[in-house]
Formats: C-alpha cells, sequence, structure tokens
C-alpha cells in the first residue's frame, strides 16, 4: 500500500530521498540493498516512474548509471549499503569522473550516534570518495535532504560533468523528517564564450599555416558535435581526435579526419599534430591523451575550447580559451570564417594518402584467414554490423586499442569508450545502461576474456531485463594488453595467464544466448545472427595477438597485415 505523505511532513527520510529523485527526472536506480540503506529500496517499491534494477556488484551499478549519465547526460543514480557497499562504488565513480560522466551514488551509513565507533560497517566513505567526486557529502539532519541531493545532481551534471556522492545515515532515511521536496532546480546554462576572446581565436587561426582541430570527449555530446561538424562544413580544418571523442564527426567529414590519438604516440593524427603549428581543442582534457605526447617540444599555439578554464601543463598552456557553452562559441567562431582554409600540400597530402590505406587496409583484413582470427578481420567484421541503430560498449585491453584506430563512428555518443582511468569490466554494464536509454537500438559491448570475468556476472543482469545486448568476447587467456608492455620493456611476461572457459555454456548457465567462433568463416554468419536475436547474446571469438606488438611500433600499414 502506498504511504502518504501531507504538506512538508514524511514518514521517514526514505520517502524524501526518493521524491527528489522523481523531481530529478530518475527513471532507474541500479544498485544493491543492505540494513543500512534498505529502507530507501522500500520507498522506491511506491514510486511510479522509478525502476529498481538490483545489480551483481556496487562497482557495476555505478557504470551503469555512468552510461545513462553519458548518454542523456542527466546523471544516472548508483545506490549501495554502508561499509564495503559503498567502497566497492570507488571504482565506478572514479571512472566516471575521470571520463566525464554524470552520476550521483547514494550510500547507506551506520546511525549517526555509531559513526565514530567501530560497529559493524562502519567507514568514513565521505573521506574516501572526495578525492575521485565532483561533490561529496553526509547528510547530517533529515531537513536538509533535499538541498544535499539537489546539489549533488547540480555538480554532477554541470561543466565537465563526473560523480557525486551522498551518504546517508541509517537513522536519517528511517526516521520521520520535514522539508520541501527541491523540484525544477536546472542546471543553469552558460552562453558563447566572450566576444573579444573568440575574435583573438579567429585571428590565431587565420594566421596559422596549419591549424589542426583536437576533439576530446566533450565534442562528442550531440549539440558540440553538430557544431563541430558546421564548423568543418566552413573551414574543412583538418581533424583528429581521442578516442572518447568517437562520432562526433560524421562521413561527409571523413577525408578531413587523420584518426584517433591515445596511449602510444604513433598514429597518422599524431604525424598530424607534429605538423600543425596550431591546435584548437574542443571539449578536450589532458587525462584523454597527455599533452606531453603531442606538444613535447612546446612549440604549438594552443586554443582552449572548453566549459572550463584548462588545467596548466608544462606542455598545455593555451595561448587562447574560449570557456562557455561549446556549441554557441564554436557556431560564433565558425561565423567569422567565409571561406575553407588554406593547408599545406605536405598535409593534404597526408590525409588523401590515409584515405587510400583505409580502403585498402579494410580490403586486406576481409580476406585474412586463419585461426585464431587476427584483430583486424574482428574489427572489418564489426564495422559491417555498426549501423547508425547501434550502440558500441567497448573495454578495456589490447582490443580496445585496435578498435579505438580502426573502427569508425559517425553518430554522437555511439561509441562508448574508456581512456581515463582505463577500467576494465566497464562494457556489460554500460550496455546494460545503454539498452535502458536507447531501447531502439541494438546495443553491442565488446571485451577481452579477463575484462570480461571482471563483471561478467551482470549477463544474469542483462538476462532478467531482457535488454537487447550482443557482448562479444575476445579470448586469448591473457592480460594481453599488460603482456604486451612487459615483453617490450623486459623481453617477458609476467601475471598475466589465466585458463580457459567455455564461454557459450557460461552465457547459457545465465540464460542467454552463447556462441563460439570455431573457425574464421563462422565469424560473419555467427555476429549477424547474433545481431538478430533479441535478448543477451555472448560471443567468443578466438583472437591472434601476434601482431599486437605493431601496435606500440611507428604506424605502418603495408605492415599490418
Amino acid at each position: 500500500m502506498a504511504k502518504v505523505n501531507t504538506d512538508n511532513n514524511w514518514q521517514c527520510g526514505a520517502d524524501l530521498v526518493v521524491k527528489n529523485l522523481e523531481a530529478q527526472g530518475v527513471k532507474h536506480v541500479f544498485g544493491i540493498p543492505g540494513a543500512k540503506i534498505d529502507r530507501v529500496f522500500d520507498s522506491l517499491v511506491d514510486s511510479q516512474s522509478i525502476e529498481t534494477v538490483v545489480v551483481r556488484h556496487e562497482a557495476n551499478a555505478a557504470f551503469m548509471a555512468a552510461a545513462v549519465g553519458r548518454l542523456t547526460g542527466k546523471a544516472g543514480v548508483a545506490l549501495a549499503t554502508s561499509g564495503p557497499g559503498a567502497s566497492n562504488l570507488v571504482t565506478g565513480l572514479a571512472t566516471a569522473t575521470s571520463e566525464g560522466d554524470a552520476v550521483v551514488a547514494f550510500g547507506g551509513a551506520v546511525k549517526r550516534a555509531d559513526n565514530l565507533k567501530q560497529t559493524h560497517q562502519s567507514m568514513d566513505t565521505v573521506s574516501m570518495m572526495r578525492p575521485i567526486t565532483k561533490y561529496c557529502a553526509e547528510v547530517h539532519v533529515g531537513e536538509a535532504i533535499s538541498e544535499v541531493i539537489a546539489n549533488a545532481f547540480r555538480s554532477a551534471e554541470f561543466g565537465r560533468p563526473g560523480a557525486s556522492f551522498v551518504s546517508l545515515p541509517m537513522d536519517i532515511v528511517n526516521e520521520p523528517t520535514t522539508g520541501p521536496v527541491l523540484a525544477g532546480c536546472r542546471v543553469p546554462r552558460m552562453g558563447a564564450a566572450a566576444g573579444e576572446d573568440i575574435q583573438s581565436a579567429v585571428k590565431l587561426i587565420k594566421e596559422a599555416k596549419c591549424p589542426v582541430l583536437l576533439l576530446g570527449l566533450q565534442a562528442s555530446r550531440p549539440e558540440n558535435s553538430e557544431a563541430v561538424r558546421h564548423l568543418l562544413c566552413r573551414t574543412a580544418m583538418p581533424v583528429v581526435g581521442t578516442y572518447q571523442a568517437a562520432g562526433a564527426i560524421d562521413v561527409n567529414h571523413f577525408a578531413r579526419f587523420a584518426g584517433r590519438v591515445g596511449l602510444f604516440n604513433n598514429q597518422p593524427a599524431d604525424q598530424l599534430l607534429q605538423k600543425a603549428d596550431l591546435v584548437v581543442s574542443v571539449g578536450y582534457g589532458p587525462i584523454e591523451y597527455d599533452p606531453c605526447m603531442w606538444n613535447s617540444q612546446h612549440r604549438l599555439k594552443l586554443v582552449h575550447i572548453d566549459v572550463l578554464p584548462s588545467e596548466i601543463d608544462t606542455c598545455y598552456r593555451p595561448d587562447v580559451e574560449l570557456i562557455g557553452n561549446i556549441s554557441a562559441t564554436l557556431h560564433a567562431l565558425t561565423e567569422s570564417f567565409q571561406s575553407v582554409l588554406q593547408i599545406p600540400g605536405e598535409v593534404e597530402n597526408i590525409l588523401s594518402d590515409l584515405g587510400r590505406q583505409r580502403t585498402e587496409l579494410a580490403e586486406r583484413a576481409a580476406r585474412r584467414g586463419g585461426m585464431p582470427i587476427h584483430p583486424l578481420r574482428i574489427v572489418k567484421e564489426l564495422q559491417d554490423v555498426v549501423s547508425d541503430d547501434v550502440t558500441l560498449c567497448v573495454d578495456m585491453g589490447s582490443f580496445h586499442i585496435w578498435i579505438a584506430r580502426y573502427l569508425y563512428s559517425f553518430r554522437a555518443r555511439q561509441l562508448l569508450i574508456s581512456n581515463g582511468q582505463q577500467t576494465m569490466g566497464v562494457a556489460l554494464p554500460w550496455a546494460i545502461g545503454a539498452s535502458l536509454v536507447r531501447p531502439g537500438d541494438k546495443v553491442v559491448s565488446i571485451s577481452g576474456d579477463g575484462g570480461f570475468m571482471q563483471s561478467s556476472m551482470e549477463l544474469e543482469t542483462a538476462v532478467r531485463l531482457k535488454t537487447n545486448i550482443v557482448h562479444i568476447v575476445w579470448v586469448d587467456n591473457a592480460y594481453n594488453m599488460v603482456e604486451m608492455q612487459e615483453v617490450k620493456k623486459y623481453d617477458r611476461k609476467s601475471g598475466v595467464e589465466f585458463g580457459p572457459i567455455d564461454f557459450k555454456q557460461y552465457a547459457e548457465a545465465c540464460g542467454a544466448v552463447g556462441f563460439n567462433v570455431e573457425s574464421v568463416e563462422e565469424l560473419r554468419p555467427v555476429l549477424r545472427k547474433a545481431m538478430d536475436i533479441q535478448g543477451p547474446v555472448v560471443v567468443a571469438i578466438p583472437v591472434d595477438y601476434s601482431d599486437n606488438y605493431k601496435l606500440m611500433a611507428q604506424m605502418n600499414f603495408s605492415q599490418m597485415i
């Protein structure tokens, strides 16, 4: 039976928590209950607009919430109990803040009277969470619940998004309280950067011999992506992107795109950055690709376009900063250009040669045979199934580099990829979150066998929710990304091997459909069959990583396959 609250009087603090979540427009809460937080779970039963999604591990609750934040711009919500329940959120919240994903997490806590005692599940979670979140607080009186929640959401969503954490003591959520629901506290809208600064940036761009656009994560927000495309239509500026900027440009500007940068400084995009005399960064953060990798000589002039001032680095000291709404700033910048920019012939040659090499590489990849299967053959088959109604979630591992470099996306926020904390295990929970906010999409998540087993328990969650997910496992029975770096540094590997798993049987045990690809000829038909199945599917593909050492070498397309 639904509880009745009158005016601003609430039967328990938990009811007020839930009403504030409803006022924030929250549709899903991901979590695991426990004695210190179960009153909030009980109040959620009476919500008419929020679905409670029970998960198998709290870190995965944070990952699912982060996917909601990245794809909608509204903070996803995770809910955990006290002690280890809250501490298990740490990896997910650190990843969300690093990747710019809006999340608000709630953790239970012992009652206030026991706060300083060594009692069951007592833990100073606020001190633990403060370094990895944008906002962190404990509610000390019931009347402050609404204020704390409102500020947690504003902080998570405003500027460069990230995680907020709210600690809820057991007595706060259990006892009656008073207070209004703080609805309608909209995040303030920023305008374009100052006109004088925009004109200074225009002057630098027009004076540059070879300006290059560097796109970061925030450039891939849909409204910012549209503005980037408008700028490229007007200027035809050469462009590169970080891994997280995937999808920011469309196919019409692909010929101006030199590729993605991240991790190893050896890509055509790195070559283009070395030819530049001015780099215009859009929504870029240093955690995406360290400035020392592309401006180690401090020779480049820099224009920084973002919602926040840059974090000053020895290798990243902008000459002009355009701080404000990114899309509005880009549109204002675009209006100052009446014709395409003149780019040096050697740079045009790099771009045209790159286009030819891409075509040749794809053709040769399609012909690649043998077992296990070469990464580029897998990427080619994936490229052919990633249509406009597919969302792709990528885990961390060697495959992550192959995909980031060679699989292309032309839809904003179509490809979710991590390169900040480089967290393993994110793909499947991201996919579950994505499937809930993009129910019309087929969601494809990809991991290595190592990363998959760090969150594979959520396959049951995907089955329970009837999500439309295909999870692809690249199988080599090792932590291969670590292995290839160890071998390069020490000429041997250490601590990277583990035993095999029959992923088809594993999937079926969780109630999903499973496939083991047993020949290269099976790869394409199995992937297409998996894409046609409604509900969760797991496809295990044996992968040949013998060419991984080339990922760290200077780029040479002719040597890739």
